[in-house]
C-alpha cells in the first residue's frame, strides 16, 4: 500500500479507494471448462461471405477447444422497434452473457459495417441492474470485402468493442475480394487471408484462456469503486434517518 506521506500527493483523488495491482489477483486459478465463444456475423444473404467467414472462424476455434455459439440475425428487430422481451432479442442477450469471447463479422457497407450487424450490438445493453453484459469479455472482429482490402469496418468495430467495455484482441483480419476466396462447398481456400483468419483465432483462444478468470478484476475501476462507496453511503445514510 501507498505510505502516507505519498497519499497527500494526490490531493484530487480519494484515497480510500486507490489500491495498487494485485498480482494474486491477476493470476487466478485457470478455469478447466472450454472457452466459451458466441459469434455474429452481419448479413443475411442466402450466399453470405461474413457468415461463411464466421464459420471458418467457428471451426478453427472448435478445434483450438472452444465451445462457439451463433446467433443467426434473422428476425432480429430494429434496435427500438420492438420491446427488449422480443425473443431474439433475449436469445442475443442470453448469448452474449454466457460467452467469455466474441467474434464479430462485417461484410463492409457504403465504407462501414453494416446495420445488421450494428444492430444486433445495439440489442446488447451497456449494462443490465448491476451486470455489464460484454464488459471483460475478448473480442476478435473480422470483415470481408468486395472489392480491394479496407478496413473501414474493422475501425469502427473496434471503437465499438471498446465502448462495449470489451478486451479487443490486437489482431484483426479483412478479407479482399472474398467472392474468390471460397470454393463451391463455402470454404475457404488457402491463402494469405485464411492464414490470418487462423493467427486471429489463434489469439482470441490465447488472450481468452488468460483473461477469463481475472476479468472481473481487470476490469474494476477506481472511478466504479468510489461512486459505488458513495452510494452505499447515502443508503445507509437514509436507513439511519
Amino acid at each position: 500500500m501507498l505510505g502516507a506521506s505519498a497519499l497527500s500527493d494526490f490531493p484530487a483523488a480519494s484515497t480510500d479507494h486507490l489500491a495498487q495491482p494485485d498480482i494474486a489477483a491477476l493470476r487466478p486459478a485457470f478455469s478447466s471448462h472450454p472457452p466459451r465463444i458466441l459469434i455474429l456475423y452481419g448479413s443475411l444473404r442466402s450466399v453470405s461471405y461474413s457468415r461463411l467467414l464466421a464459420q471458418e472462424a467457428g471451426r478453427l476455434l472448435t478445434h483450438f477447444g472452444a465451445q462457439v455459439e451463433f446467433f443467426n440475425p434473422e428476425g432480429l428487430p430494429l434496435p427500438d422497434a420492438a420491446p427488449a422481451s422480443h425473443p431474439k432479442v433475449q436469445e442475443l442477450r442470453e448469448l452474449s452473457l454466457w460467452s467469455e469471447g466474441q467474434v464479430w463479422v462485417s461484410p463492409e457497407r457504403h465504407g462501414a459495417m453494416s446495420g445488421i450487424l450494428k444492430a444486433q450490438i445495439d440489442w446488447i445493453p451497456l449494462s443490465v441492474g448491476s451486470v455489464r453484459p460484454t464488459q471483460g469479455r475478448t473480442l476478435a472482429i473480422l470483415q470481408v470485402s468486395g472489392g480491394s482490402q479496407s478496413f473501414n469496418a474493422l475501425n469502427q468495430m473496434r471503437i465499438l468493442g471498446r465502448w462495449m467495455r470489451m478486451i479487443t484482441i490486437p489482431n484483426q483480419s479483412s478479407v479482399a475480394k472474398a467472392y474468390q476466396e471460397f470454393d463451391a462447398d463455402g470454404r475457404m481456400k488457402p491463402s494469405p487471408y485464411y492464414d490470418r483468419v487462423v493467427d486471429v483465432m489463434e489469439e482470441l483462444m490465447k488472450f481468452t484462456l488468460l483473461t477469463r478468470d481475472a476479468s472481473s478484476y481487470l476490469t474494476d475501476r477506481y472511478s466504479e469503486r468510489k461512486e459505488e462507496a458513495g452510494k452505499l453511503e447515502q443508503r445507509v445514510a437514509l436507513k439511519s434517518i
